[in-house]
């Protein structure tokens, strides 16, 4: 667990959506959950409407210290009107995009130690004219930093993967990669070992794209056109990569012993073995960005909310990796 440094800030994410309960409980059981003072942002309403526990509104995150004890810090954004647990509005996208904003820009000034960004509705948010793929392209952006410079890991207890290609349908990723784009998800993948978790010597293992890793080429030829080539470019500037590998032969436990992230081609390829075994504890974490900025790696889950059935423990680990990563930041300081 991280020492005390500044408190984390959380944005709840669509107020319609299972973000307010689930940072609820997670103030609920601090305690066993360890967890370090946080502080929500969003619509106080949203949280009374699915949890009943204690609010302590707050005008400055000095004050979250003294204010975790009595009940949840919050920094109110009110939407103009209250949202309906599972019935998400354009008046609740408005409040969510709201919070995320005040949360980078905190964040960004160093007011918090890290920023965790609840569960949003892309659709609510396209319809009031959001422009960006997601929260994580958004994020890039407040902080200056070209979306090719960033890379969404998903991390769990024993496992850590880097999709090199994100939210495009499948029939795409072989036109879209490129030894460039490897090369670039590479080194933000090693660089964000480096930086959030301490590995000094981080180990990269990298999947192939086609079964068997191509099988010499029978199977495919971009291991040996483009994936190859990237392996090499990242090895000649002196980082531990190895592949690529056969993917269906890379997520066992003797295989994952043997690296700390898993370089993977295409979305599903990285996140099937990731929620298998940490559906409950899965994190994305952003890599490459000068702040800390952690989601737990669920949606808005419209279809329960509002009736108690909300899991947090994701919702800690996110915390939980944002505070260890904001002190593995501060410790390597000078």
């Amino acid at each position: 667990m991280a020492s005390r440094h500044r408190p984390l800030a959380v944005s709840l994410g669509d107020p319609a959506g299972i973000g307010p309960e689930v940072v609820g409980k997670c103030w609920d059981n601090r305690d066993r959950f360890g967890l370090m003072p946080f502080i929500a942002i969003g619509d106080p309403r949203s949280l009374a409407a699915v949890w009943d526990g204690p609010i302590a509104a707050i005008d400055d995150p000095d004050e979250a210290d003294s204010a975790f004890d009595v009940g949840l810090p919050i920094l109110a954004i009110p939407a103009p009107e209250a949202d309906i647990p599972g019935h998400p509005s354009i008046a609740g996208a408005h409040c969510s995009l709201d919070a995320l904003e005040l949360a980078v820009g905190l964040a960004r000034s160093g007011s918090v130690g890290a920023m965790i960004t609840g569960p949003v509705s892309k659709q609510q948010l396209y319809a009031i004219g959001f422009s960006h793929p997601g929260q994580t392209e958004f994020v890039a952006e407040r902080c200056g930093i070209s979306p090719g410079n960033v890379a969404m890991m998903l991390a769990g207890p024993t496992l850590r993967t880097v999709p090199v290609t994100t939210h495009i349908p499948l029939a795409q990723v072989a036109d879209v990669l490129t030894a460039a784009l490897i090369e670039a998800r590479g080194r933000a993948a090693l660089r964000g070992l480096q930086r959030n978790f301490g590995i000094a010597e981080p180990r990269l293992a990298v999947a192939g794209l086609n079964p068997h890793a191509g099988e010499g080429g029978s199977l495919g030829r971009e291991e040996i056109e483009i994936i190859i080539p990237a392996i090499e470019a990242l090895r000649a500037e002196g980082w531990r990569v190895t592949g690529p590998h056969a993917a269906d032969a890379m997520f066992h436990g003797a295989a994952r012993g043997q690296y700390d992230a898993a370089l993977c081609m295409y979305h599903d390829q990285a996140l099937i073995p990731l929620k298998t075994l940490h559906f409950e504890e899965g994190v994305n974490i952003t890599l490459g960005l000068p702040i800390v900025r952690t989601s737990p790696d669920h949606g808005t889950a419209f279809d329960i909310a509002g009736q108690d059935r909300a899991d947090p423990h994701a919702m800690a680990a996110a915390l939980r990796m944002a505070a260890d990563a904001a002190y593995v930041r501060q410790s390597a300081c000078p």
